[in-house]
């Protein structure tokens, strides 16, 4: 009997856990290598360390909230090859769907969003609009935001490629020349809270794709704008599949080892060296699956790798920026609303979902010291803006306590406007903070997990999941994917490309892994056709020529 393909997964994150799944349900011998003592990357649950007392458990924590868009395909098929208790369910049994999204402001009216249904590109026309119209913006430039939105929607591939990739959103929706609010709101808050990306340097490409995708969950009949897991995230995704890999797949996890080098020979990896409890030791397989952050894939690129992987010679020029959670404990549960809440007057693009609304058949108050009644659970997007009321960037920060008392103020001023106090000082029980957000000396802030931005041009830079190195792939959300979007996803489609292109060279025969595209409405989709002519002969997009 012939002995399995051995691979080595380097990295114990969504794309690391995504590339050892699919290898090991195809047959391969699967070891997954982790620097951290979990597995689950930026997605994996935490716990207020001591917070628990008589008995409880210590109150839960993440690292942000988990967010599952309707366009995420990929991940969610994994879960539903996951096994989730004993009645022949799996982990996307545990998602929950969002019906509401409301837009908080300072002492304004807060629309909340729901869905429509149009069918033809003036019916879409109509419906962002509507979306928009509540937001105290003048009808004219309303009208050219959605124009621009319109002109996404009707693009063909090619343009989004070689014209929208050049192009920075800001600029495409002409924000300089607008209102304040047009900026703050559609430039700024839209584009930083809900794809958590600066308007002014990231490529129209992305954004656009991505928040076109976000629109459609909410205008499309069928579609979903907002999924939301049912409980931590470690105990309804992370654990069982965790259990499944070693369990049922015989998948090896080993934590607490650092990647330290790739060790070349020719063309090819000889090995990897790990660092474990302060030794190091030499990696051998088959095949390596390098499925760690960007940061820290720069570190190990060699002149010696890039010599062999021109594809990743660029890669130093990928950059982060910041998107970080912090948890706020209630004790009387302050629901919101049935779904995200998006703060557009926060310079600190703040987006938060109230949790307890979700997590149905948690009791609480088992947690911590039982005072617990809800959990507000919020993602600071940008760390470099002044605060509303410190005038400090968070990332300038001299303690936790800094942040969270400005992150609590610009929550209270967006959602305590005239009528019913909504957040109130003397209900906060307790609050956490991201742990990867560090102060090592006062007034120096680092992260040790930021997010890939796709910034202008910067495609160019990013390698496909394979590379000139014969056994050496790539799963993580920088490579090249449909995707195209710093998320889980993005993780999970790249895992899947790696597994493919391992296939396709190690003579093991097996189905390849199922790639999805986009869902995008037929009158759109037709309308991208003639725009493909219109590209293929110099001209613009029909409604940018129009005006």
């Amino acid at each position: 009997m012939q002995a399995k393909r051995s691979v080595a997964v380097l990295g114990g994150g969504v794309g690391g856990l995504s590339a050892a799944h699919e290898l090991a349900e195809r047959g391969f011998a699967v070891t997954v290598y982790e620097r951290n003592a979990g597995f689950g990357g930026k997605a994996r649950s935490l716990a207020v360390a001591g917070s628990g007392v008589g008995g409880r458990k210590d109150l839960p924590a993440e690292h942000g909230f988990r967010f599952f868009p309707g366009f995420y395909k990929h991940v969610t098929d994994t879960m539903s090859r996951i096994p989730f208790g004993s009645s022949g369910g799996n982990c996307r049994d545990n998602l929950v769907l969002a019906t509401r999204i409301l837009l908080a402001r300072e002492g304004k009216l807060d629309p909340v969003w729901v869905a429509r249904f149009p069918e033809t590109v003036d019916d879409f026309r109509t419906a962002f609009l509507a979306l928009f119209d509540n937001l105290g913006i003048a009808h004219d430039e309303l009208a050219f935001f959605v124009t621009r939105l319109l002109a996404l929607a009707t693009s063909c591939e090619e343009r989004y490629q070689e014209e929208y990739e050049q192009i920075a959103f800001w600029d495409f929706i002409g924000a300089s020349a607008r209102s304040e609010n047009y900026r703050k709101y559609l430039g700024q808050g839209m584009t930083r809270s809900l794809v958590a990306m600066r308007a002014e340097e990231s490529s129209t490409r992305t954004v656009g794709r991505i928040l076109l995708q976000l629109f459609y969950g909410i205008l499309v009949p069928g579609r979903a704008f907002d999924r939301l897991l049912n409980g931590p995230t470690n105990d309804v995704w992370i654990d069982p599949w965790r259990r499944h890999l070693t369990d049922r797949l015989g998948v090896t996890l080993v934590p607490n080892a650092t990647v330290r080098s790739f060790n070349l020979a020719g063309d090819r990896l000889r090995s990897v060296s790990v660092e474990r409890n302060g030794q190091l030791e030499e990696v051998i397989a088959d095949f390596h699956v390098a499925a760690m952050p960007v940061e820290i894939m720069q570190a190990l690129v060699t002149p010696e790798v890039t010599r062999n992987a021109p594809s990743l010679a660029r890669l130093g020029e990928l950059g982060t920026e910041w998107m970080n959670g912090i948890q706020y404990y209630l004790e009387t549960d302050e629901p919101l609303t049935d779904g995200h809440a998006i703060y557009l007057d926060s310079n600190w693009a703040l987006t938060s979902i109230s949790q307890r609304q979700f997590w149905r058949g948690y009791d609480l108050s088992q947690y911590g010291d039982g005072r617990v009644g809800g959990i507000l659970s919020v993602d600071i997007s940008n760390w470099t803006a002044p605060g509303n009321f410190n005038g400090k960037p968070a990332m300038a920060a001299s303690s936790r306590e800094e942040i969270r008392d400005e992150v609590w103020a610009q929550l209270k001023a967006a959602l305590n406007a005239p009528g019913p106090m909504q957040l109130e000082d003397r209900n906060l029980v307790d609050w956490f903070l991201d742990p990867d957000i560090q102060l090592p000396n006062a007034g120096t802030v680092t992260n040790l997990e930021p997010l890939l931005i796709n910034r202008v041009g910067s495609l160019a830079a990013r390698p496909e999941a394979y590379t000139e190195i014969g056994n050496l792939f790539l799963a993580s959300d920088y490579v090249c994917t449909h995707t195209d979007l710093a998320t889980m996803e993005a993780a999970n489609e790249a895992a899947r490309r790696a597994t493919n292109a391992i296939l396709a060279v190690s003579g093991v025969a097996a189905l390849p892994c199922a790639l999805r595209e986009f869902d995008i409405p037929i009158a759109m989709r037709n309308a991208q056709l003639i725009d493909q002519v219109r590209f293929r002969m110099g001209l613009p997009n029909l409604l940018l020529a129009l005006g």
